[in-house]
């Protein structure tokens, strides 16, 4: 027992010493001296402007400058009839009341030529146009057309005006800065500002005009307003928003420069516009199409039919060809292809990218005059006589039905020659419109045809 409480007390004695030497000269101190400093304070430096982020800031003010003082509130007056069954009713006859309608418009030259949309202007009795320094002209209207939606008018002044140049609409980026200058709601010289957010849009399944998509905030009055880029190039004429409300929700469109600028020209050499024609029908490829027509592409306008005596036609383009690209713009959907040929006339000649049977094939094609047209009103499609048809129907003039609506289906139209409209004589696809647009829905309109045997008839429509 002794010997057993020796051992103990050594092997206590020898851990006592080999803890002490650990703790002498191996562990070290696991806390820090509590010291009183100043508490620190971290100095970042936020940028204050887009060139303080490193990014080159956008000045608006110079293209707002330039902008404003070539753009001018146009006032429409127009004449609107009260309902006949107000006077049966209370006892007074119809009358003509006038209402005015006001919009904006984009001086293009020292001399006073304006351009503004056609609906800004349709069906006026009176135009009154006042600039940005408070002086009001009475407005002539030198031309017109619907189908793009621009109109030029003309005041005379006794000194030149600042104007507007027209930019190049084809070289506007998606993503650029825009201004949209004009007077909605009828404050007038009001500017917004945006970024393109998109070109060649189509806003109606019934048309493929192409328009340049912003979000500048546009309301009602800013039609046939400028839209500008910041170096105060006019790039397109503020046309149409999308909403529900009427009044601006984030989407607004304008016609290309470059097709407003075609049309102005057009309506100033002729007098109405000059539109060079592909001669093709066809539809945007989508998933459906492709899998229908056994498709290996995603993009391009897939050529349904060709007119014949086209350009198209002559250019040896097929059904089941797919357009990919006209001259140096890329074709990803009909309105890229119609909004480039928008601004082009009869005669003018472009390279035509097609792939077929995953080919692809380049041929050049030389536009023609539109040869048909769609009839307003009855909606008949007809075209100009082929001098095959001349022969066929033994006539020198007239235009050929060649498409009815589902109306007028039971009256065997198709395939005839319309020659008369009531006392009007019809030569050409354009009179024709001409004399259709004159109909009205309520009258009674007679029309002479010609059959392929030669046959004349007269039908009355009411």
């Amino acid at each position: 027992m002794k010997r057993t409480a020796s051992l103990f007390l050594v092997a206590l004695f020898a851990g006592a010493i080999t803890l002490g030497s650990y703790k002498l000269f191996f562990e070290k101190d696991n806390f820090k001296y509590v010291q009183e400093t100043a508490t620190p304070f971290v100095t970042t430096s936020l940028p204050t402007s887009a060139a303080g982020a490193g990014i080159n800031e956008v000045d608006f003010t110079v293209a707002a400058e330039k902008t404003v003082h070539a753009v001018v509130h146009v006032k429409n007056m127009t004449l609107s009839k009260s309902s006949p069954l107000a006077g049966f009713f209370y006892g007074f006859e119809s009358s003509q009341r006038p209402q005015i309608g006001t919009g904006s418009g984009v001086i293009i030259s020292a001399d006073g030529y304006i351009v503004t949309n056609n609906h800004v202007i349709d069906k006026s009795k009176e135009l009154e146009v006042t600039l940005n320094n408070n002086k009001t002209y009475e407005a002539e209207i030198v031309g017109a057309d619907a189908s793009s939606d621009i109109a030029l008018l003309k005041i005379d002044t006794e000194e030149p005006l600042p104007y507007l140049a027209f930019g190049d609409s084809d070289g506007t980026k998606i993503g650029e800065w825009v201004l949209a200058v004009g007077n909605p709601f009828n404050l007038t010289s009001t500017v917004t500002a945006g970024i393109v957010s998109a070109k060649a849009r189509s806003i109606s399944p019934r048309s493929n005009q192409s328009f340049i998509q912003t979000d500048a905030a546009v309301n009602p009055g800013n039609s046939g307003g400028a839209l500008v880029n910041t170096n105060g190039e006019l790039i397109g004429i503020n046309t149409a928003i999308t909403s529900q409300t009427g009044s601006y929700v984030g989407y607004s469109f304008a016609v290309p420069s470059n097709i407003a600028n075609k049309v102005v020209n057009d309506l100033l050499e002729f007098g109405r516009v000059q539109k060079g024609i592909l001669g093709i029908s066809g539809a945007n490829i989508n998933a459906a199409l492709a899998e229908q027509e056994g498709l290996n592409e995603n993009e391009g306008v897939y050529v349904a039919t060709v007119e014949e005596e086209s350009g198209a036609a002559d250019a040896g383009i097929k059904s089941g060809d797919i357009i990919k690209q006209v001259d140096n713009v890329k074709v990803r959907k009909f309105s890229e292809l119609t909004g480039y040929l928008s601004a082009k006339r009869p005669g003018d000649k472009v390279e035509v990218v097609i792939d077929r049977e995953s080919e692809l094939i380049t041929v050049p094609v030389t536009l023609k005059k539109r040869l048909t047209v769609e009839l307003p009103q009855m909606g008949l499609t007809v075209k100009d006589l082929s001098e095959k048809d001349k022969k066929t129907y033994k006539t020198k003039s007239g235009v050929k039905i060649i498409a009815v609506p589902q109306q007028y289906q039971d009256y065997g139209l198709e395939n005839k020659v319309i020659v008369k409209v009531d006392d009007n004589d019809v030569r050409n696809i354009e009179e024709a419109r001409t004399v259709f647009n004159g109909i009205s829905k309520y009258g009674r309109t007679s029309i002479t045809l010609i059959s392929k045997d030669g046959e004349r008839e007269r039908l009355i429509f009411q």
